[in-house]
C-alpha cells in the first residue's frame, strides 16, 4: 500500500494452493512445480541506467494450484558481483506497493549499497506479476478516478462515507470487467511463490533479501512460507502482519504515523529563515492546517489542469499525507498550504503517463483486496470513519474508511500467511521511529510475531525507508555491517 501512495504521487495500497501454509516450502519447491528454467540475460528493454544490468524473462503459473496451466512473465534483471571471489549469493530488493517495482533497483538504490555489499551479492531487481514489463493488468478507469483524493478514501467534508462506497464499486466493476483473469491471481503469496521461482531460476540454494516497506511483509510472508531459503534478510520501514486485517490494517496505521510525523514538519515549516515558512511557532502550524482544510471543504479553489480540478481540503489532506513521506518533502505541502491561504494554487504537479497509473493502481487494488476479505457494510465503515475523525482530525477519518475492496468481486482464496518465531534467526527489521506510512507501532508488531528470528534496530530519525534514505548513519552502518557479514546486534538496538 506505501509504493502506491508514493508512486502515485509522485503523479501518487483465490490464492490456488493445493495445500495449507505452513513452514514448509514442499507445495512449491522445485520438484512440486517442475524445474525452474535457467534465465537468459540480455540488454533490458528501453535504458537500463547502469550499463551492467540486464534482464531475463521467466515464466511461472498464473495460478499456482495448476503448475501445468496458464503461465505469466516475469521480467528480473541483474548487475552481477563487482567482485566475485568475493560472492556470496542473491541479494533479491523486493520493491514496495504494492504495485511498486525493483526492475531498476540494482542500477539505482543498489549502487547505494557499500562496496563490500556489492561485492558480495549479484543485485537482483524484478517486476511483480501484473506489474509492466511483466504480464500487466489494467482496470480502464475513468481518470478522475485516478486521482489521489480519490484512491485513498478520503470522506465527504460532512464526514459521509456513501460516495466512497459508490466510488468503490465503480471501481471494483472496472477492474472485474477490463482486469481479466490474472486479477484474481495477484496476492502477497503469489508474490511469495514467485520469489522462490526467481530463486531456483537463478540456480540459488538460498536467497538474501532487502525488502522495504510492502516489501518486508512480502518478505516475511516468503520467510514463512519458505524458511529454509533464507540467508540474510533485511526488512526496512515494516508493515504490522496482523493476519486478520493485513491492508486494511496498514491504512489504518497511517492515523498514527500522521501524528508521529506532523509535529516534525510542523517544527521545520515554523523555523525561522524556511522560504517556505507558514507560521511563528511549531504550535501554530497544526491549527492552521486544520483551520486552512475546513475552509476548502467549505470553498474549494478552481485548479486547472489537476485532477480533480479543483484544490479542495482533501487534496490538502493527501498532499499532508504524501509529503510527510520524506522530509524533502515538506515544501510541497508548506507551498500548498500558503496558497490555500492567499486562494491562490502552485503549478500542476506532474503526473506519470496515464497507462502506468492505470497498471499501478490495478496491481494495488488486487493485492490488497485478494489478501484479505473487507467489510461491506456502509454501517460499520461509517462508524468507524465517525470516530477517527473525532481521534485524528489531521486525516479526517479516511484511515478506517471503504477502499476497493469494499465492493470487491472475488473472495479471497485463502488466509491470509500468519507470521511467527518459527525458522531461522536471520531477520535484521531496520525502523524509523517517524514513518507516516508504516509507523513504528505496527513494526512493533511484526517485531513480537517474529520473535527470537529477528532483531530490530529503531532509528530516531523522520521518513519512509530508512536503509540507505530517510535513516541515519547509525542505522545503514548497523544494517551494512549484517549484509556483508552477517553480525547482528545482540538484541534490540536504538540508533540515537
Amino acid at each position: 500500500m506505501k509504493q502506491i501512495a508514493k508512486i502515485l504521487a509522485a503523479s501518487v495500497t483465490v490464492l490456488g494452493l493445493a495445500a495449507p501454509l505452513t513452514g514448509s516450502a514442499s507445495a512449491s519447491s522445485p520438484s512440486a512445480l517442475g524445474a525452474a528454467p535457467a534465465l537468459r540475460w540480455t540488454a533490458c528493454a528501453g535504458s537500463a541506467p547502469d550499463a551492467r544490468q540486464r534482464c531475463a524473462t521467466l515464466k511461472v503459473p498464473m495460478d499456482y494450484a495448476r503448475p501445468g496451466g496458464r503461465t505469466i512473465d516475469l521480467v528480473v534483471s541483474r548487475i552481477p558481483s563487482e567482485r566475485p571471489s568475493a560472492r556470496r549469493g542473491a541479494l533479491v530488493l523486493i520493491p514496495g506497493g504494492p504495485g511498486g517495482s525493483s526492475l531498476n533497483d540494482p542500477s539505482g538504490k543498489g549502487q547505494k549499497l557499500p562496496q563490500d555489499v556489492r561485492d558480495a551479492y549479484d543485485l537482483i531487481g524484478f517486476a511483480p506479476r501484473g506489474l509492466a514489463p511483466s504480464t500487466s493488468v489494467s482496470c480502464g478507469l475513468d481518470h478522475a478516478d485516478l486521482a489521489l483524493s480519490k484512491l485513498r478514501p478520503w470522506p465527504a467534508a460532512d464526514g459521509s462515507v456513501r460516495d466512497n462506497l459508490v466510488t468503490a464499486r465503480r471501481t471494483a466493476d472496472a477492474c472485474a470487467r477490463d482486469g481479466g483473469e490474472l486479477m484474481r491471481h495477484i496476492s502477497t503469496v503469489d508474490n511469495a511463490r514467485d520469489l522462490d521461482r526467481i530463486r531456483a531460476a537463478l540456480g540459488e540454494r538460498k536467497i538474501s533479501a532487502w525488502g522495504v516497506s510492502y516489501g518486508t511483509y512480502v518478505g516475511a510472508v516468503y520467510g514463512e512460507m519458505f524458511p529454509h531459503r533464507t540467508d540474510r534478510v533485511v526488512l526496512d520501514s515494516n508493515d504490522d502482519p496482523d493476519p486478520t486485517r493485513v491492508a486494511r490494517g496498514w491504512l489504518a496505521g497511517h492515523e498514527r504515523g500522521v501524528e508521529d510525523t506532523f509535529p516534525h514538519f510542523a517544527a521545520w515549516a515554523s523555523a525561522p529563515g524556511n522560504p517556505d515558512r507558514v507560521a511563528g511557532t511549531a504550535a501554530e502550524v497544526r491549527p492552521l492546517f486544520l483551520r486552512l482544510a475546513a475552509r476548502l471543504d467549505r470553498k474549494p479553489i478552481p485548479w486547472p489542469g489537476a485532477n480533480p480540478e479543483e484544490l479542495n481540503g482533501n487534496v490538502l489532506r493527501q498532499t499532508m499525507l504524501d509529503s510527510l513521506y520524506s522530509p524533502g518533502r515538506y515544501p510541497t505541502l508548506a507551498r500548498l498550504m500558503l496558497a490555500a491561504r492567499d486562494r491562490t494554487v502552485p503549478p500542476v504537479p506532474a503526473s506519470p503517463p496515464e497507462p502506468v497509473l492505470q497498471n499501478v493502481t490495478a496491481v494495488g487494488a488486487a493485492t490488497l483486496c485478494n489478501d484479505v476479505a473487507w467489510p461491506r457494510s456502509a454501517g460499520a465503515y461509517q462508524k468507524d470513519v465517525d470516530a477517527s475523525r473525532k481521534a485524528y482530525p489531521l486525516t479526517a477519518g479516511m484511515p478506517r474508511n471503504a477502499m476497493v475492496c469494499a465492493a470487491w468481486p472475488y473472495p479471497p482464496r485463502q488466509a491470509p500467511v500468519r507470521i511467527t518465531d518459527r525458522g531461522p534467526s536471520d531477520v535484521l527489521l531496520v525502523q524509523n521511529e517517524r514513518d507516516v506510512a508504516t509507523p513504528l507501532s505496527g513494526a512493533l508488531r511484526l517485531r513480537a510475531a517474529l520473535g527470537g528470528r529477528a532483531v530490530m534496530v529503531t532509528v530516531n530519525s523522520t521518513g519512509h525507508d530508512a536503509y540507505l534514505a530517510n535513516g541515519n548513519p547509525c542505522g545503514d552502518a548497523t544494517v551494512s555491517r549484517f549484509l556483508a557479514t552477517g553480525e547482528r546486534p545482540g538484541g534490540d538496538v536504538r540508533c540515537p
